[in-house]
């Protein structure tokens, strides 16, 4: 990934290499991760002045605490403009790692005068044009571009933005994935996808409002959080802080927005107010009746079958968050309505699914709350669906000493709790059917050593997935990192036991995941080098092993950027799969996972041909020795090596 960094001091690590040191397997393959990511590219583009951010605007950061951004605020009222980054030393509830990260999307800018929300002529004359252009080319034939997919094999998106400052921003998004439709069948468009939007801030009363397509996130995710989500271990960095985000749907996701209106209002000093009204398609497995079996996600419509679920069904939105906070305490309460234009009916039949939403219409609501002092902070959500079933998470987070944070967070979803857009901290990955307590410390030992761990201990009242009955699941992590100069050693170990059905499907079968890994990063001025050894080991099936080798080296020569990586692989199978994060242009989140036996490597090239034009390539390569095709069905490839191009344009104006 390339990155330009908004200060100017010494080297630092690329921000999403510090953020995804703290990922697990789950997260990796979560689509809440990505939605992060693109927030963070943005706001690395468009950094907040920190002289000048309000307390929602650094409640955006993920890596930030509540007692974080209070101390923040507190010392921009007491000791006025912040001169220089090195002035975030002074606060001391600041650790290393936020001290470290806070660079990449913040600046120090001048005072913000209180003159009236800018003309619209000033905003024309002084406005920023960008345009993005996305190809990847794949240097192979799947199967079903010979036959079987609608479209030809490339995929590319373009995008149009333009923003004022932090007062508009307002741009176009086109997405086409591989095999999918050009100006052909349903796409006489263009674009199987698009995402449209207008966002105004700071406009009198009005602190942000979206027009078009805008995400979501209010509370602790009970309810509502379709913006971004955290794994287990970047929440000791989060501390269990509660989120209200609205921000546009710039991004090429085609789930999980709503589409049509949001305004966050300062009703008063104390009092915000959220409102928000939706109507959007949405892609849906049908049943024979025409009522819904199961939503679909994926945003594929690359066959005719895909092709026939999408838009097929409609889902209506309206809701509204009232908020108050005094001193140390706030409070709020959520309403969310849903009305579906089909009956969802999933199969009931079928356990595990028993208990999953039904109907056309949902109501959820919710109260969230929290208290903060300088060393102390409780937050919570509680939450019931229109059936009286409940859903509540609480989190106490406590300072016990200068570097050293402590976390304790319980949450039972009831497996009769139902909400269609909830996300939050779960094992189970959905906001349902788990009762569970999380205990997380962090400890910057020293400028140089910070030690992290956590358990989670969750029991699951109902059957999932492929467990027919009552179970458990226990996650405990333990990393450390160590920083000297350019230097940085980084090692963590987790043990993640969980149960599931046997041969028989009669009985539990406990299965236990020993994950590791080390990494060895140095970061010069113009060249970085990162070796990373992974390895795991479950007695899922009959038992499987792997481990992964990884380098990756950057450098930098005038205005071009060149990272290079390679990998070498070995696992037992599915199961010991491993995933190294990989380099991509701009917007491109890349987490593959590897399994077999193979190597894999990378070079990307960016360049900047001017202050407005920069250009960037990549060419990556995967190669199998156990195998002489890769994947199945149509996206078989009669090979044993494939080998993409990406390429992007991006142009300021």
């Amino acid at each position: 990934m390339l990155f330009t960094l908004n200060v100017n001091s010494q080297s630092l690590r690329p921000w999403v290499e510090i953020l995804t040191a703290d990922m697990t397997a789950e997260d990796m393959e979560s689509a809440a991760w990505e939605n992060t990511y693109e927030m963070l590219c943005e706001l690395e583009q468009e950094p907040l002045d920190l002289n000048t951010a309000s307390r929602e605007e650094l409640e955006a950061l993920p890596f930030l605490s509540d007692v974080q951004v209070e101390d923040i605020m507190e010392y921009l009222y007491r000791y006025g403009s912040i001169k220089s980054m090195n002035e975030l030393r002074m606060i001391r509830s600041l650790d290393y790692i936020q001290i470290e990260l806070l660079p990449y999307f913040t600046y120090i800018g001048e005072e913000r005068s209180e003159s009236d929300f800018p003309s619209l002529e000033n905003i024309l004359k002084y406005g920023r044009h960008e345009v993005m252009a996305n190809a990847r080319v794949p240097l192979y034939t799947r199967k079903g571009d010979e036959n079987g997919y609608l479209g030809y094999r490339y995929r590319h998106w373009l995008r149009y933005q333009f923003g004022y400052k932090d007062y508009v921003k307002m741009g176009v998004v086109g997405s086409q994935d591989a095999g999918e439709p050009f100006f052909a069948n349903r796409n006489k468009a263009g674009y199987d996808f698009y995402s449209y939007y207008l966002q105004v801030r700071h406009l009198g009363r009005i602190e942000s409002a979206v027009v078009g397509k805008y995400k979501l996130s209010v509370g602790m995710g009970l309810v509502l959080n379709n913006s971004f989500g955290l794994g287990k271990l970047a929440m000791l960095q989060q501390l269990g802080r509660h989120t209200n985000i609205l921000r546009a749907h710039s991004s090429r996701s085609q789930s999980g927005y709503m589409q049509g209106a949001a305004a966050t209002i300062r009703l008063a000093p104390r009092w915000m107010l959220t409102a928000f009204a939706s109507y959007r398609p949405f892609d849906a497995t049908l049943n024979t009746d025409g009522t819904i079996r199961t939503i679909v996600t994926d945003g594929y419509h690359r066959t005719p079958t895909e092709m026939e679920k999408k838009n097929n069904s409609h889902a209506a939105d309206l809701g509204t968050h009232l908020g108050f906070r005094q001193g140390g305490f706030h409070v709020g309460a959520t309403m969310l309505y849903t009305h579906l234009d089909r009956n969802l009916s999933p199969q009931t039949t079928i356990l595990y699914q028993r208990h999953n939403a039904q109907g056309n219409d949902f109501l959820n609501l919710s109260a969230d709350y929290g208290y903060l002092h300088h060393r102390l902070s409780l937050n919570g959500e509680t939450a019931v669906n229109r059936h009286g079933a409940l859903a509540t998470i609480n989190s106490l987070s406590l300072r016990a000493a200068d570097g050293l944070s402590l976390m304790a967070l319980q949450r039972f979803y009831s497996y009769r709790y139902t909400a269609l857009y909830a996300r939050s901290l779960s094992e189970g990955g959905h906001v349902q059917n788990e009762s569970a307590l999380y205990l997380g410390a962090s400890w910057q030992l020293s400028p140089r050593l910070r030690l992290q761990a956590y358990t989670d201990y969750a029991y699951f009242a109902w059957a999932r997935y492929q467990v027919s009955q009552s179970s458990r699941a226990w996650d405990n992590l333990f990393s450390a990192t160590y920083t000297r100069g350019s230097w940085t050693l980084a090692g963590r170990y987790r043990l993640h036991l969980r149960q599931k059905d046997d041969e028989t499907k009669k009985a539990l079968a406990d299965q236990a995941e020993h994950r590791a890994r080390i990494t060895i990063n140095r970061q010069g001025r113009l060249v970085g080098t990162t070796t990373q050894a992974d390895v795991v080991r479950t007695n899922a099936g009959e038992g499987e092993t792997g481990c992964m080798l990884s380098e990756t080296v950057s450098c930098q020569w005038r205005q071009t950027k060149i990272h290079l990586n390679a990998g070498y692989f070995h696992t037992g199978g599915y199961n010991s799969r491993l995933y190294v994060y990989e380099r991509s242009p701009l917007y491109n989140f890349s987490f593959p996972a590897y399994y077999g036996e193979g190597i894999r490597a990378a070079l990307m090239v960016q360049s900047a041909l001017s202050q407005r034009l920069t250009l960037t390539a990549k060419a990556g390569l995967t190669h199998y020795f156990d195998r002489s095709t890769i994947g199945s069905g149509l996206q078989e490839i009669n090979s044993s090596s494939a080998t993409d191009l990406d390429l992007q344009i991006r142009w300021k104006f």
